[in-house]
């Protein structure tokens, strides 16, 4: 069989009959006298869930079109290749001429490969200098080459590297030659196809696990830590041998994994995950990057989430080129992107994490960033509101930082006045509770930030709706602040208070409460926080059908803020006066309220204000019967809601109630059912009970529907476009 060979070579059926060319001969010559060469490894002794990448490789091999596998060390980099290697047809198709070299295992020199591709593929050529006493040979037939763990020679800072890489480039020119490198570093001649490779599926890595480990029991323990191991296939395997070789039962190996985590992978036969991460830590191109190199990767490791890569020059103002370090970390696949942040596989983020986050003075340098950027206090009337929403895509970040710093650092003011920072950047940008919550509440009574702490964490259960809790943190809380003798957080507390027992329908409560609040700041001077206390007391006493009260309360926080030129709060105010009015029969001016609340947030972009002026409004229109209206606020209610899952769970709420008024009963069911499920996860008790009334009453609607024969007639309509009865 004849092969194609390079343009300036021509095959030997280009020629007349009888015809041979020297060069003919020459290749003749090379056959008869070549070694045989090496053969390869055997196949590995199972790959699963690689099935798609291995088609994809075989079809580029038999296309002859060079490819790189890269990925970080332990992936399946290896596996795959040989796995193809040994595919039957790649052997119909290069036969014996199937080889493999292991890059690593000579000195990262240009002669050295050039001797070790000529031992292996049996070239005969002897200490050759470049390729030229090999093309012949190289020519000759179609050849399958891989080039594994090429990233110990193509490293671009190694010192024979430039030179090594042409050689390679050329290899990849041949058109009856297939390259295959498996590499760490994505830095590949440009001809070759790149497949970044993944970690694998989670039923792959169950296959890999139990074809070692000979015992099933407990699967959901295995597969619980293989998930802990990003399902990283050396990992896996790892585990599996270690826990095979020790003889280990499901219980012990999680004991162990607990205990040790991936410090437990190391076999007897000295395969470590830690040798692999070193191997790839103490290449040229990483040692190149400088002594803050490995630094950088810990704090890496250190975050759940990664690094934001907008805040590199942020956190790390000491480290020049930052962004470029980072970028190296990317190539030589010690790091990935995800999302905007550049974050490792679990298994070496557990390797490279810091011990001992206190001795580690890169750590507590971006602990301190952290801390000082927090400390701007989120205030929706004030320019700097927007920079404080960086929270939103950092919150399991800085979570994570301070659940340790708060453990190791108990006594530590600085770290719990940033954990209430925290909370109220929450509180403002991203509703929902925190895990440190256990922490805060088992601090000592006498502890200094129990307290604030204590009133930033009852806020972030008022902002998910959560009452029950709310007042009782805020009665401890209360309790603490009374005992130290600070007026000032003593009349916050009680305004507070007063909200939560005006939301809980102990109207009595909420007025005495918040006029305590009201006269406190007064006589503290502080007539801002004064019409605050007065818009809450307006509520309460609006709920207690003192109208004329509430109205006067609500019109007094309005002036005083309006002379202060809070814009902000001026919303509150003039939405609780809207109500007011509205229950007072008089709906132009509840509506003109509430378009002022719309009209001032929206120059400022608000979002809550927007978001409850709508709510109001949809309130409003779907009780006077304008059904399209209310379906408008909704939608815009809806949209200024995305972060707030209770603002949001309000608002399904009264979609449901509106498809309801429409008769479109199994819309209502779903929207309601939704809204449910949303505040039973917060712990939004009253929304919740109220959800469930609304479902009953669907219910009981539906039975009464399908019992009359309406329901059916309701839903050819619905098809048809049409609506069914509105109120």
């Amino acid at each position: 069989m004849l092969y194609p060979s390079p343009n300036n070579h021509p095959p030997l059926h280009r020629l007349k009959s009888g015809q041979r060319s020297k060069q003919s001969w020459t290749h003749c010559l090379i056959s008869y006298y070549s070694i045989p060469g090496e053969s390869p490894p055997p196949p590995p002794r199972a790959s699963f869930g690689r099935d798609e990448l291995i088609e994809k490789i075989v079809g580029f091999a038999e296309s002859l079109v060079p490819v790189a596998l890269v990925g970080a060390g332990g992936i399946g980099k290896t596996t795959a290749a040989l796995t193809v290697l040994h595919d039957n047809r790649i052997k119909q198709r290069f036969g014996d001429d199937r080889r493999f070299i292991r890059c690593d295992q000579f000195p990262p020199s240009c002669p050295h490969f050039l001797r070790r591709l000529s031992n292996v593929i049996g070239a005969g050529a002897e200490n050759p200098e470049d390729l030229t006493p090999m093309r012949p040979f190289l020519s000759s037939r179609e050849m399958f080459i891989i080039l594994d763990n090429a990233e110990s020679i193509l490293d671009p800072q190694g010192t024979d590297a430039p030179e090594i890489y042409a050689v390679v480039e050329e290899l990849s020119r041949f058109s009856n030659i297939f390259i295959c490198i498996t590499s760490r570093i994505s830095t590949t001649p440009p001809d070759f196809k790149r497949l970044d490779i993944p970690t694998l599926s989670k039923d792959a890595a169950c296959h890999t696990f139990y074809c070692i480990y000979d015992n099933d029991d407990r699967p959901d323990l295995i597969n619980n830590i293989l998930e802990q191991l990003d399902f990283h296939p050396l990992s896996v395997t790892l585990l599996a041998t270690v826990a095979h070789q020790n003889k280990w039962g499901t219980d012990r190996l999680t004991r162990e994994w607990e205990r040790r985590r991936t410090s437990v992978l190391q076999t007897e036969h000295k395969k470590s995950l830690a040798a692999t991460i070193e191997l790839s830590i103490t290449s040229p191109m990483f040692q190149e990057l400088g002594p803050d190199a490995r630094a950088l990767l810990e704090i890496i490791a250190f975050f759940p989430q990664g690094v934001d890569e907008n805040n590199v020059d942020w956190l790390f103002p000491t480290i020049p080129n930052g962004t470029n370090v980072f970028d190296k970390f990317c190539i030589l696949s010690l790091t990935y992107r995800t999302n905007g942040f550049v974050t490792m596989l679990a298994p070496l983020q557990d390797y490279l994490r810091p011990k001992d986050p206190k001795s580690s003075p890169l750590l507590c340098t971006t602990k301190e960033c952290y801390f000082t950027r927090m400390a701007v206090v989120p205030d929706p009337g004030k320019p700097n509101f927007g920079e404080t929403r960086w929270i939103m895509s950092e919150d399991v970040n800085v979570e994570h930082m301070l659940d340790v710093f708060t453990s190791i650092d108990a006594n530590s003011d600085e770290v719990w006045e940033a954990c209430a920072n925290f909370m109220n950047h929450l509180v403002w940008h991203k509703t929902r509770l925190t895990t440190l919550r256990p922490k805060i509440e088992g601090l000592p009574d006498d502890h200094h930030s129990k307290p604030g702490c204590l009133l930033e964490l009852a806020s972030l259960f008022d902002s998910v709706g959560n009452r029950t809790e709310h007042k009782r943190l805020l009665t401890h809380t209360l309790k603490l602040w009374r005992a130290r003798g600070s007026d000032q957080w003593v009349a916050r507390t009680l305004g507070n208070l007063a909200i939560v027992n005006q939301e809980m329908g102990l109207h009595e409560e909420g007025i005495q409460l918040a006029r305590e609040a009201s006269g406190a700041y007064e006589r503290l001077g502080d007539t801002v926080q004064q019409a605050w206390c007065l818009n809450t007391l307006a509520q309460s006493l609006h709920q207690n059908e003192q109208l004329d009260a509430a109205e006067e309360a609500a019109s007094h926080a309005i002036n005083i803020l309006s002379e202060k030129g809070e814009q902000y709060r001026l919303c509150g105010s003039h939405r609780a006066l809207g109500y007011i009015y509205y229950s007072k029969g008089e709906d132009k001016k509840a509506i003109s309220r509430f378009e002022t609340v719309l009209e001032i947030a929206s120059s400022s972009d608000w979002q809550d204000e927007l978001f409850w002026a709508h709510y109001a409004l949809a309130q409003l229109f779907l009780n006077g019967g304008r059904l399209n209206d209310t379906q408008d606020h909704i939608e815009r209610a809806k949209a200024h809601a995305a972060n707030t899952p209770y603002n949001l769970g309000r608002a399904m709420v009264l979609q449901a109630r509106l498809w309801y008024a429409q008769h479109r009963l199994e819309e209502a069911k779903s929207e309601a059912l939704h809204a449910a499920g949303t505040f039973e996860k917060l712990g939004a008790v009253q929304e919740l009970g109220a959800c469930r009334k609304l479902l009953q009453q669907i219910e009981e609607e539906t039975t009464y529907q399908v019992a009359s024969g309406q329901l059916d007639f309701n839903c050819e309509l619905l098809q048809n476009g049409a609506t069914p009865c509105a109120d």
